[in-house]
């Protein structure tokens, strides 16, 4: 039987790629809420949403259909609201007697799973976070081809993240630490869930530089030692990307071997969601490490460039 799911968040970014899995798993998404009326993305995908702008009025009409029958309450809460209201969120979707699925991050900091796993033993309902590069094929056999090696040192690892942004980034949710967790939290949070589900649990953690639009370090894994470098600045691009007019270059190279996922993006929200549907899904275990890391990351303080410095920080430090 299809699912009712209502989504929480439907103005925003990431917001189409749940409407797009929920369709295409065959459920049905039966309320939506945001701030903003440009939600016409809505029609695309469904055309009979129930709409709020108002959260009261999208909490009254969730709560009103909880009590009615099976087939009529909403089973799921997709939520892609701002980071800071997600533990609100999931919290809602329990309380109305729903699963939540949450965008990264679930939280934004450490302590906040410990109270969403005792309020899901309460409601007997499942929190589940979008941790999508898991299912990606490629880098699932990656973690394959790692976790069979004999090895007697660990990998080197270089992470680099160039996003560039507009001035409207640092003026919105997103620029505000208190509301978004940072870069860190914003936008590597699922680089860095990545690098501990491939080569294990963090050891060790440098902070080098850190400021709104870049943020830069060390880390020491079980299985690996990686430079990271978080940034939004568009000088920071390559000349290759900036050349072919690219504003992104993400790049995760291991023993100075590119890493190839850049494909294969395009489904991967689907696969979450038929994964929670068939009885899998990431919880909160699943992603209390890079919970906890970008916390950590976010208190550091920054100990200045390094020898083992990502060298666009070290150039971009220079420029300075």
């Amino acid at each position: 039987m299809a699912k009712n799911f209502a989504l929480i968040g439907a103005g925003g970014f990431v917001a189409p790629r749940h409407m797009k899995a929920i369709k295409e798993t065959g459920n049905n998404l039966i309320a939506a809420v945001d701030p903003s009326d440009s939600v016409g993305i809505l029609d695309s995908y469904f055309n009979d949403v129930r709409f709020f702008v108002e959260f009261e009025r999208f909490d009254r009409h969730v709560e009103k259909l909880r009590r009615q029958a099976e087939e009529d309450r909403v089973q799921y809460v997709s939520i892609c609201s701002p980071n800071y209201l997600h533990d609100a969120h999931v919290r809602f979707a329990l309380r109305v007697g729903a699963d939540a699925i949450c965008e990264k991050p679930l939280v934004l900091n450490p302590w906040n799973l410990d109270a969403l796993a005792e309020l899901e033993q309460e409601s007997k309902h499942k929190v589940y976070t979008v941790l999508q590069l898991r299912l990606h094929p490629a880098l699932i056999a990656l973690r394959e081809k790692l976790l069979k090696e004999r090895r007697n040192h660990k990998h080197d690892v270089c992470l680099t993240y160039v996003t560039s942004r507009g001035r409207w980034y640092l003026v919105s949710w997103k620029g505000q630490v208190d509301r978004s967790g940072g870069l860190p939290t914003n936008i590597g949070i699922h680089f860095f869930d990545l690098l501990a589900w491939l080569f294990g649990p963090v050891q060790q953690s440098e902070v080098h530089h850190s400021e709104p639009t870049k943020v830069g370090g060390y880390l020491e894994l079980e299985r690996a030692r990686v430079t990271w470098l978080l940034s939004i600045d568009h000088d920071d691009l390559p000349e290759t990307a900036r050349r072919e007019g690219k504003p992104t270059f993400r790049s995760i190279t291991i023993d100075e071997e590119e890493v190839e996922f850049s494909g294969g993006f395009t489904d991967l929200h689907t696969m979450v969601y038929k994964d929670i549907l068939n009885g899998g899904g990431f919880g909160l275990d699943d992603a209390r490490p890079s919970i906890e890391l970008v916390h950590d990351i976010r208190e550091a303080t920054p100990v200045g460039i390094k020898e083992r410095s990502h060298p666009i920080l070290v150039n971009s430090v220079r420029r300075k």
